[in-house]
């Protein structure tokens, strides 16, 4: 391109910018634009979170904001009663019945989209609620759910909430054995499973993998069973296996009166790894989780009931159920749900999608946006993305050049980025922007959400000073948290509360969540998430985040995606291995590595000076898309690499073994 080319002048700028203002248009729609409101929060905290709960038709009001006289077991919204089926559905009738409620956009293309307005929701859920109770499911039994993203899981969802049975969802690509040791865990004596689904335009056998976790189950089971693939897959049912649509045939018509819940009483248990490898059951109630989840989904994601709001994650992980089901529902809007993968049958699927729907919002991952990246800006320049008002990302920190690519490309430098950092655990967003109300700064998720007390801690618990590295911390606390972890209260203080708390003590003051989370702060309270604790380094005595060696790498021109670990060194103790995939274009030689090297001293500094950096086309991934870090340290190490057959990619581990064999 010649000099003065306005795309280059563009480039340079967005690559100097540093802050960025929500636009004026924007600020003028958004649901919440006051600046006042975090001075409002801290002033009138608990009560503060009234807003929260005004959000929801109780069927008891509640008598106490915040149950606090025994920390860490804190209650919300106390004496109240709720249901979490009748906020996401029956309200909405009057005024929105004819409205769709989710757009599901299946595999192939064309052949199996289904819209479901307000009132089909509520007539299936009623439905299905109806077919559960006949089998016998009763209030506190908890159901699984063992299913891809078909309609038919937030149906099994709501229809459980209506009932009073907490819900357990099981991640479709998860194993057969991981199926079985989450339902011995929970006790469970109901799932909810289909025959197969479409990956990539080919339909995927699923009811076998049920079928062999149903083996590894210590009880009986009763099996609710979907046909997703019709004719494709000719599928036997047991004799305590009941069809889906039969059970829902048998019920037509009929109407279940939501049981009203407790604000205490369980809404869904998900398990998530534990570092000790056995699952950990979290427990979300109903009240304040779904106070916090419809709160967080207006507030930072501005979804209005006019919105089509589209979320590419699963349902099989949180996000999908805060911000794909409950958050979304209970605010009256159209939720989209998508069965396919962002690239099949070509690289523009998501843009094409976007487009055709008109969706107002847009809520990914880094993960994707970096594959966005590699694969060109051709494929979203090729679609009308101008319904897009804002953007978010979600589940590990995005890099400021990824971010600046998505502000660019996607929202055509008019769509505000929320970075939005949350866990499993704390059922919702805790530290990003409010976009009606703060600037954004590429690369920091933002402040902590009114009303929310984050800190960025040493090793004592004393705050860290602007710029230092720490560790993140949550000093009170929220609607939205885990009450405990199910049938393991013992469990829950170990894992979240121990390390800077006075387990002793009565005073809730003395009592700090930690969820294990490296971050650093700037002189405007912007938080910049790290990585986990244990994604830190130690290289001859200095304390290194992987993801801030990540993000100085994927800073260089080139380079599309990298993944960070520590290997053995008889000197440093541990030294730096980087693997990274470049960008179409570019080649893995001795120049790029040179330049990758030059850009991590620049960044961070000599120390964190890469042993090695190894250009790879993929880097080993779970099937949620999560990079396996413990399988580059083991290349790194040249340690034994055990079963990889649980890998999206188990191929690509080979192979990256011999490239660090060959260097």
């Amino acid at each position: 391109m010649s000099e003065g080319d306005p795309d280059v002048e563009l480039e340079a700028r967005l690559a100097e910018q540093e802050r960025f203002e929500p636009s004026s248009s924007f600020v003028e729609q958004a649901n919440v634009s006051d600046p006042e409101l975090y001075d409002e929060f801290e002033a009138e905290w608990p009560a503060c979170w009234e807003q929260a709960a005004d959000l929801l038709d109780w069927d008891d009001e509640y008598d106490t904001v915040l149950d606090d006289s025994n920390p860490p077991f804190y209650e919300w919204f106390t004496g109240g009663s709720i249901n979490a089926s009748y906020n996401c559905l029956d309200r909405h009738l009057e005024e929105r019945g004819d409205e769709v409620a989710i757009e599901w956009v299946g595999e192939p293309v064309d052949e199996d989209d289904r819209s479901y307005t307000y009132e089909e929701l509520h007539r299936e859920v009623n439905e299905f609620a109806a077919a559960l109770r006949e089998m016998g499911v009763g209030e506190d039994d908890v159901v699984t759910m063992y299913m891809p993203m078909v309609p038919e899981l937030p149906i099994a969802m709501l229809a459980c909430a209506r009932i009073g049975a907490p819900h357990s969802v099981v991640f479709a690509g998860f194993s057969a054995e991981a199926l079985a040791t989450r339902m011995n865990a929970a006790d469970s004596e109901y799932l909810v499973t289909c025959d197969g689904y479409y990956r990539r335009g080919d339909p995927l056998e699923h009811k076998e993998k049920a079928d062999e976790g149903l083996a590894g189950v210590d009880h009986d089971v009763e099996t609710v069973v979907v046909d997703r693939l019709g004719d494709v897959y000719d599928h036997s049912l047991a004799e305590n296996h009941h069809d889906y649509a039969e059970l829902v045939a048998e019920q037509e018509g009929a109407e279940v009166e939501p049981v009203q819940r407790d604000a205490e009483d369980m809404l869904f248990l998900m398990y998530t790894s534990g570092t000790t490898g056995e699952p950990k059951g979290v427990k979300h109630t109903t009240g304040g989780y779904l106070s916090w989840v419809t709160w967080t989904s207006q507030a930072v994601l501005d979804i209005k009931p006019e919105d089509t709001y589209f979320c590419s994650a699963d349902i099989g992980w949180i996000t999908g159920h805060s911000y794909i089901v409950y958050g979304p529902l209970s605010l009256g809007t159209t939720t989209m749900m998508y069965e396919g993968t962002p690239d099949h049958p070509e690289k523009d699927r998501l843009w094409e999608i976007i487009e055709e729907y008109e969706a107002d919002q847009l809520y990914t991952a880094p993960t994707a946006i970096r594959a966005f990246m590699k694969w060109g800006p051709e494929y979203p320049d090729d679609h009308d993305l101008s319904s897009l008002r804002l953007l978010g990302t979600v589940g590990e920190p995005i890099n400021p050049r990824a971010w600046k690519w998505y502000y660019k490309h996607i929202g055509n430098e008019e769509c505000p980025i929320v970075d939005t950092w949350w866990q499993t655990e704390t059922g919702g967003m805790m530290v990003t922007t409010l976009p009606g109300v703060k600037d954004m700064k590429p690369g920091s998720a933002g402040p902590a959400l009114p009303g929310l007390d984050v800190e960025i801690v040493d090793t004592r618990g004393e705050p860290v000073e602007a710029g230092r590295a720490g560790y993140l911390t949550v000093n009170k606390p929220w609607p939205g948290m885990l009450r405990t972890l199910y049938n393991n209260d013992e469990r829950y203080i170990q894992e979240y509360w121990a390390e800077y708390s006075d387990v002793d003590s009565d005073d809730p003051d003395d009592w700090v969540y930690f969820p294990e989370d490296g971050a650093k702060i700037d002189e405007d309270g912007y938080i910049t998430v790290l990585g986990r604790v244990d994604d830190v380094l130690n290289v001859s005595g200095h304390r290194l985040g992987t993801m801030e060696i990540e993000s100085a790498i994927v800073g260089v021109e080139g380079v599309a995606e990298a993944a960070v670990v520590g290997g053995q060194h008889d000197l440093k103790g541990e030294a730096v291995y980087a693997y990274v995939i470049t960008e179409d274009g570019y080649e893995g030689d001795d120049e790029m590595r040179e330049r990758i090297v030059e850009g991590v001293e620049d960044a961070i500094g000599p120390i964190a000076r890469p042993e090695q950096v190894v250009f790879t086309p993929e880097l080993p991934k779970t099937r949620s898309g999560k990079i396996m870090r413990r399988l580059l340290e083991d290349i790194a190490n040249g340690d034994d690499l055990g079963n990889t057959s649980t890998l999206r990619n188990p191929d690509v581990v080979e192979d990256i073994a011999s490239k660090v064999g060959d260097d």
